[in-house]
């Protein structure tokens, strides 16, 4: 039978098997009540109709349906579709063996009965968000290519040698590199590795490696077993697993401890990964692309990033020139982030003066893309003329100073011809974190509790400002 949802449309169609009409009726009504159209069938045959017929985001399928086949059964038959949903299996009978077949057959994850009504909701949520990310690539493919939406268009040489190299890799399986400063596009580029090859129609999964604590972060890529610690009501796929054929990647690499570095070492060497609280280890066969803003060689000397996991890591460098070093592009990308606009705002007429282009060409973009991206829906959004002159441009894009105060005003700074507020800023980050470091005698801890800053803040804004390589001793904990 079908369920329809509470008003205000489905979320998404949800297929539940299940030989049992008591359970099927609880998880429809559980189901509907969170807004899904629901579908409930007895066995394989009856679901492998729904399935031709109708389009299924996921399917919830019991593992054990008596004489009317098995969950296994129903996980192949979504598979084989030419979209296939994600599939959930449920099971009275869990065990370590049967969870490793299910991940091997393509399931999003595996719950063993009795289950917490949150813990269905939570997983029911997560893997449509991830057929949702899975259908976004897809839509992506088929709209962006093959200049992947212009964020990569470029007259520059050494984007269309960038672009060469992409064609190049995409088609592989080796280990991928993307190094380049913070909003130069380097998930774009992971994005383009990925669909320029065999891969597009499967998950890309991009996942910041500084975000999580260590603990955490192991759980999510490499999963983990029921009651492997507090919280871990089931067992659940880690990223490389569950991403399948599609692609992994490890945004900010450069952040991981050097705890799980060792881990991600193994696990790219024997393709394997082992959940945390289990003795088993699972293949996987996504793809791992690595990003970072840092100079990893720097981190290697330093004793902050493992040299053997670099060269793991390292096998192709995809290496993405600041916007400074490439002026000649920035024409064409403000164009292309206009056009865009221009649908977006309903405006068609939206164009840049000459000048203004010209403008932009010369500013040095510290920000990069993403900072020429926010610039340019600035300058659409607040325009009253579809003609985007000079003045839609910040003063610093103009070679102006900010607005001066008025002789008088007592404790407000007089701006000079010529001033440049993220200049002045930077100026003033790398004077105070200097005498931090005098005052705390090289002691990096210390001195980042003196500018009330988390150490890795701290680490970061040295790096930034270039500081890391001429201050470290050996070790990393001092500076001379």
């Amino acid at each position: 039978m079908t369920a329809l949802p509470h008003e205000g449309g489905p979320r998404g169609h949800v297929l539940v098997v299940d030989d049992e009409l008591s359970m099927r009726e609880y998880l429809e009504i559980l189901l509907v009540r969170e807004g899904y159209a629901v579908t409930s069938v007895p066995g394989v045959e009856p679901a492998r109709s729904v399935l031709e017929k109708d389009q299924v985001d996921l399917v919830i399928s019991d593992m054990k349906l008596g004489t009317a086949g098995s969950g296994l059964d129903v996980l192949r038959a979504a598979r084989s579709r030419k979209e296939p949903p994600e599939v959930v299996l449920i099971t009275a009978f869990g065990t370590p063996s049967s969870a490793v077949e299910a991940m091997r057959e393509g399931a999003y994850d595996y719950i063993c009965k009795p289950f917490d009504n949150e813990e269905l909701r939570l997983l029911v949520h997560k893997a449509l968000e991830k057929r949702a990310l899975r259908q976004e690539n897809s839509t992506l493919k088929a709209r962006l290519l093959p200049g992947l939406g212009g964020l990569l268009v470029g007259t520059s040489p050494r984007m269309r040698a960038l672009w060469q190299l992409v064609e190049k890799v995409a088609p592989g399986r080796s280990t991928v590199l993307v190094t380049g400063e913070s909003g130069t596009g380097k998930e774009l580029v992971a994005r383009a590795v990925h669909l320029r090859g065999h891969r597009a129609a499967q998950p890309f999964m991009p996942f910041n490696c500084a975000a999580l604590n260590e603990g955490v972060l192991e759980s999510e890529l490499f999963g983990h077993m029921r009651g492997a610690f507090t919280g871990a009501t089931h067992e659940r796929p880690g990223l490389l697993v569950s991403a399948g054929e599609g692609t992994v990647m490890l945004d900010e690499v450069g952040e991981m401890p050097l705890s799980t570095q060792v881990k991600l070492l193994r696990v790219l060497q024997e393709r394997k990964v082992k959940p945390v609280g289990s003795a088993a280890e699972i293949p996987f066969h996504a793809r791992v692309i690595a990003a970072t803003n840092r100079r990893l060689e720097a981190e290697v000397k330093a004793g902050r990033f493992r040299e053997d996991l670099f060269y793991r890591l390292n096998v192709i460098t995809l290496e993405l020139p600041p916007l400074r070093e490439r002026p000649e592009d920035i024409p064409h990308l403000a164009s292309h982030f206009l056009s865009r606009l221009s649908e977006e705002l309903g405006r068609p007429g939206l164009r840049f003066a000459p000048e203004t282009l010209v403008l932009m060409e010369r500013y040095a973009f510290p920000g990069n893309v993403r900072q020429l991206q926010n610039m340019v829906e600035r300058a659409a959004t607040l325009s009253d003329s579809d003609v985007l002159g000079p003045t839609t441009l910040p003063p610093s894009v103009r070679g102006e100073s900010e607005p001066q105060s008025r002789p008088g005003d007592a404790g407000e700074p007089v701006l000079g011809q010529g001033f440049n507020l993220e200049r002045h800023l930077d100026d003033n980050e790398r004077r105070h974190l200097l005498a931090a470091l005098k005052q705390a005698q090289g002691v990096k801890t210390r001195a980042a509790e003196l500018l009330g800053l988390s150490f890795r803040s701290f680490r970061y804004r040295l790096a930034k400002h270039g500081l890391t390589d001429e201050l470290d001793e050996p070790g990393g904990t001092r500076v001379g």
